[in-house]
């Protein structure tokens, strides 16, 4: 935005501590002048006749004295005010360039302001605080569109391969390589429909109504039943109506993934898969633990950052794209809401999203 130049904030405190302590005198030096005046008598000669009013000596006397500890003060007011006006500014100085840093792309810089708490400290250390998930969120995306690139080119990759041998091989068989294309763009397909979801999410670009988690568990389950029982993970559903705001299509999704992760890392076979919704004080809780190999715990939280897996899978349909706990995750926090992962002690995992209740 353009703006007219004007006076820096240095100069204007200058000025304001200046005027001040030129205001202060003038005030002290009025009254110790009406002081004077009252007080004073006049002066006779020796004939007797008044020699000389009170008005007279104050100006004679006390005038010149006057204007010279106003001219000192003034002085003393603006050199005193830029200087001081300067070390107050100091610590705004130091933001001030952070922020121009921070603008040219280098999110690395921080402020780390010394000295007390006070109100610069405070607004420095937010500063870094703001820099410091900024850096975080940009790294992360990053990572996320590298690899995006990646996944994405695989299927594509293994498409030209396929056409290449076709291409070379007039002879060989279309009926294996339309399948095999078929899968791969199916992939494609998903792949990049699930980065069209969590852009969507990350953006919130929904229009928030009134759900019910109980209902959503319900309905993912009964969606994904078929896929439980051909691996032999059963599947339970408990708890009661839990209202909370939200996207209806979105939160299916999220319970959807919640659910379909559950049962693909799951035991080979006699696994469960436990879906459950309930109400804490303000919360909207759902939870949905499975059975599984045991988990480290330093690899839990990686589970969330998207083209991640926890192992590899067991069943090679559905396999996903790595991108369902990142999906859940972007839902979750589109919502408002917290997602915790906990492994169990007995293998499996536990996931609980909390979201603000209706």
């Amino acid at each position: 935005m353009d703006r007219p130049p004007g006076l820096s904030v240095r100069l204007k405190l200058t000025l304001s501590y200046a005027g001040f302590l030129l205001l202060a005198g003038v005030l002290l030096i009025a009254a110790v002048g009406f002081f004077l005046l009252r007080q004073g008598e006049p002066a006779f000669n020796s004939a007797g006749a008044v020699q000389a009013t009170p008005a007279t000596m104050f100006l004679k006397a006390f005038a010149p004295t006057a204007v010279a500890a106003m001219t000192f003060l003034l002085v003393f007011g603006l050199l005193g005010g830029w200087i001081l006006a300067g070390r107050m500014l100091a610590p705004l100085n130091r933001i001030t360039d952070a922020t121009r840093l921070a603008t040219t792309g280098s999110l690395s810089h921080r402020i780390r302001l010394p000295g007390p708490n006070d109100e610069f400290r405070e607004l420095a250390d937010t500063f870094d605080t703001m820099l410091a998930r900024l850096e975080a969120h940009v790294a992360e995306q990053r990572r996320f569109a590298a690899n995006a690139s990646h996944e994405l080119r695989t299927p594509l990759a293994i498409s030209k391969s396929l056409l290449d041998v076709a291409r070379t091989d007039p002879d060989h068989d279309t009926t294996e390589l339309i399948d095999r294309l078929h899968t791969v763009n199916t992939r494609a397909i998903d792949l990049t429909e699930a980065l069209l979801l969590v852009s969507r999410a990350e953006q919130r670009s929904f229009t928030r109504e009134r759900v019910d988690l109980s209902l959503l568990a319900e309905e993912a389950t009964e969606t994904l039943l078929p896929l439980a029982e051909k691996h032999g993970v059963t599947l339970e559903t408990h708890g009661d109506i839990t209202p909370t705001t939200g996207s209806q299509a979105l939160l299916l999704q999220l319970t959807t993934n919640l659910v379909h992760n559950a049962i693909v890392h799951n035991l080979p076979e006699g696994g469960t898969v436990r879906v459950t919704t309930g109400v804490r004080p303000g919360r909207a809780v759902l939870t949905v633990e499975n059975t599984g190999e045991q988990l480290a715990e330093e690899l839990v939280p990686t589970l969330t950052e998207p083209f991640q897996r926890g192992t590899e899978r067991i069943h090679t349909d559905h396999a996903g794209v790595g991108l369902g706990l990142a999906i859940v995750k972007t839902i979750t926090h589109a919502h408002d809401g917290t997602l915790t992962l906990t492994p169990g002690t007995a293998g499996g995992l536990r996931i609980d999203v909390e979201l603000p209740a209706a």
